[in-house]
């Protein structure tokens, strides 16, 4: 990707259609491939307190004006999300880190240096420029650096944090190419930047700091591990990665505490270490609804498979995508394969548990 040369004078920008007091008026919804131009109109978009999709390695998402709760409002309206799940700020320095967050332990800038620019939230306590809007009403706020470079120069050139959560509808499979928002989004934002498909494919780890900021608590997990971020600290997981939260428990990270990532069709997980009981199980659905996820190309299946792969980064990668696909195929229920609970594999079976809203088969 290219480093564009950044205006320093706001009026240097392109200046967006206006309509009254100044508020942006779009008929429809644009896909634009990243380019200097389209940068400029993404973040005049911005600076007016709108919404734009952006693109980055995890999933894409809709972006606003972290310090506008107007604007992020409108990011709450645009996915239909609940007021309470919290949105995560998107920063291109650690100068906006320290603008945005209070008490940032030694242990996040040893983390940060290794992980960002990358897929790795942290949670902080939030300055009071940092509205409640974003927050979801916490005295809290996730953080990350995304690894993308053109969202990092959107950043830039904005000259504030971007809250962007996933750019879908809220409940839906998280979008990895600009056409899986256009799906969910169109009609609803002005602009989405057309970046490719998704690297990781699975959103960002997100922890908090426990002991007084010398420990690490997974909240969320992600493509950055565990395991690789115990070399670091004393590293727990969260009872709510693998379970649902009390009805009226009070989460701090997005992602938690409502059904997530679920296409229209009915999902239940299968957990099997046979392949021969998984192709007895699933035969036994062949109804003409029924669709099986798998592993690879397993044989001995005779209903309707996707593959969503063999490795658990596969797995990651594919997996909103695989899920959105049910739907275009017109499946009823789909049956997913249970992949492994360790490493990157945790994500992929944390994502999946809220996709099915927790219903699994043990065979």
């Amino acid at each position: 990707m290219t480093h564009w040369l950044l205006p320093t004078d706001r009026q240097s920008l392109p200046q967006a259609a206006t309509t009254n007091k100044d508020k942006v008026t779009f008929l429809k919804t644009e896909i634009k491939k990243p380019s200097y131009e389209v940068l400029c109109e993404a973040a005049e978009l911005i600076k007016n307190g709108e919404v734009v999709a952006i693109p980055t390695e995890t999933v894409y998402g809709l972006a606003a004006d972290a310090y506008n709760p107007e604007a992020c409002a409108k990011i709450f309206k645009a996915k239909g999300r609940p007021q309470d799940n919290p949105l995560i700020i998107h920063i291109c320095d650690l100068d906006m880190l320290k603008n945005s967050v209070k008490d940032i332990p030694p242990l996040a800038l040893t983390l940060a240096e290794h992980f960002w620019s990358g897929s790795l939230t942290m949670i902080f306590p939030k300055k009071d420029i940092v509205p409640d809007t974003t927050s979801g009403g916490l005295d809290t706020v996730a953080v990350r650096m995304p690894d993308n470079e053109d969202t990092l120069n959107l950043i830039k050139m904005c000259g504030v944090p971007l809250a962007a959560p996933s750019a879908n509808l809220s409940g839906s499979p998280s979008p990895t190419t600009a056409q899986h928002v256009y799906a969910d989004m169109n009609g609803r934002i002005p602009l989405i930047i057309d970046g490719g498909e998704c690297k990781n494919g699975v959103e960002s780890t997100v922890i908090c700091f426990t002991d007084g900021g010398k420990g690490i608590k997974v909240l969320r997990p992600g493509v950055i591990t565990a395991e690789m971020l115990s070399r670091f600290a004393k590293t727990e997981t969260d009872k709510n990665v693998f379970a649902k939260p009390d009805e009226n428990e009070k989460v701090i990270s997005p992602g938690v505490k409502y059904k997530h990532y679920s296409p229209k069709a009915d999902i239940t997980i299968v957990e099997t270490d046979s392949d021969e009981k998984l192709a007895e199980f699933l035969n036994d659905k062949n109804d003409g609804g029924t669709y099986g996820v798998i592993f690879g190309n397993e044989t001995g299946i005779e209903i309707p498979t996707i593959s969503y792969g063999n490795t658990a980064y596969e797995q990651a990668h594919n997996l909103f995508a695989v899920l959105r696909k049910t739907d275009e195929l017109g499946a009823k229920r789909a049956y997913v394969r249970c992949p492994e609970k360790t490493g990157v594999g945790t994500a992929v079976y944390n994502r999946l548990l809220r996709a099915a809203a927790f219903k699994t088969i043990i065979l």
